[in-house]
């Protein structure tokens, strides 16, 4: 590995001590349903987002749930304590979509209509405020 290299994967790896994410990975629903969820959430202070998806009636607000607690996991133990009452929130969360299965569908007169079952990753980056008011 060259010199360049090296320094810039070693600035990369001192930025992903500093920044708390989780991201889930080729789940089975389309980005567009993802999104609705994840709109509902953004931004939010944790300890309300967990709230507002524990009620939520889509089915993939338990998935982000799930992975909220575990960028909340992952902050306290880069911290070595307990995350207090109000202190984090969700800096960025966002959808992209993943790999696409085709599958076919018998039609009338011998035709064949192409289904197509989209998949999609989250990624939710979690912070405290004071980090946040100083971007």
């Amino acid at each position: 590995m060259g010199a360049r290299k090296q320094n810039s994967a070693e600035a990369r790896k001192e930025a992903l001590k500093t920044t708390y994410f989780a991201s889930l990975r080729n789940v089975p629903t389309s980005p567009r349903k993802m999104r609705l969820v994840v709109d509902m959430v953004r931004g939010m202070e944790v300890n309300r987002a967990l709230g507002v998806l524990k009620y939520s009636n889509k089915e993939a607000s338990a998935r982000v749930e799930k992975l909220l607690r575990s960028a909340i996991a992952n902050w306290e133990q880069k911290n070595d304590r307990k995350a207090e009452e109000g202190e984090l929130f969700i800096t960025k969360i966002f959808v992209d979509g993943a790999s696409t299965l085709k599958r076919m569908r018998p039609a009338p007169q011998g035709r064949g209509y192409r289904i197509r079952k989209r998949s999609n990753h989250v990624t939710l980056f979690v912070d405290t405020l004071t980090k946040n008011e100083s971007i």
